[in-house]
């Protein structure tokens, strides 16, 4: 059976292992680490598989760190991104409750962020339910994400005051997924006097 005979640090969080004399492969830190691995120790069966199994969670978390690197995700987005790239189910599970863990993967935080995002831009509470439920965000988190939000008749006020009031605005609202009970409290019932 082969045996590790050294362990070399390289360049950016990697080792070097070397079999029986002989290089063997480079391996990211967390999977030596993880693996168990240290100079003497005899790479059997078991103790190969625990190194791939090691490796494979390695990639994984490369794989969702990148894909998180540019913009928060949803567990689920995160969840599709891992299938894309041919992770396991399994690992795939393992890798997201150790984000999650870690609080890198939040559904709350995403849904809290991009419901203000999307309020800042206009959309009503309806069209922005609809946006985070299509991202794969559960009904608490979407929830928590509407109840960060100022009350929408408020930011209807704004709109309308911004826009003028009328029966274009009307639409426009209606349009952006603000409910009609919210449109016509926030025009005072004052529909059709001027466009």
């Amino acid at each position: 059976m082969p045996t590790v005979t050294r362990l070399r640090e390289e360049r950016r969080g990697r080792v070097a292992v070397e079999l029986d004399g002989a290089p063997w492969r480079v391996l990211p830190v967390d999977v030596v680490v993880r693996s168990g691995m240290s100079a003497g120790k005899t790479l059997d069966r078991a103790a190969l598989r625990v190194v791939r199994r090691e490796l494979r969670r390695a990639e994984a978390l490369a794989v969702a760190g990148r894909a998180l690197r540019t913009r928060d995700l949803s567990r689920r987005r995160l969840a599709e991104r891992l299938e894309q790239r041919d992770v396991s189910p399994a690992t795939a599970a393992e890798s997201l409750a150790a984000l999650e863990h870690a609080g890198l993967v939040d559904d709350t935080r995403v849904a809290r962020t991009r419901a203000v995002a999307l309020a800042e831009r206009g959309w009503g509470d309806e069209a922005i339910r609809h946006r985070l439920s299509s991202e794969g965000l559960g009904d608490e988190a979407v929830a928590a994400g509407l109840a960060a939000l100022d009350p929408e008749r408020e930011r209807a006020s704004t709109l309308i005051r911004r826009r003028g009031q009328g029966e274009r605005t009307a639409r426009y609202l209606a349009g952006r997924g603000f409910g009609e009970d919210c449109v016509e409290a926030a025009f005072g019932g004052a529909f059709g006097q001027g466009d």
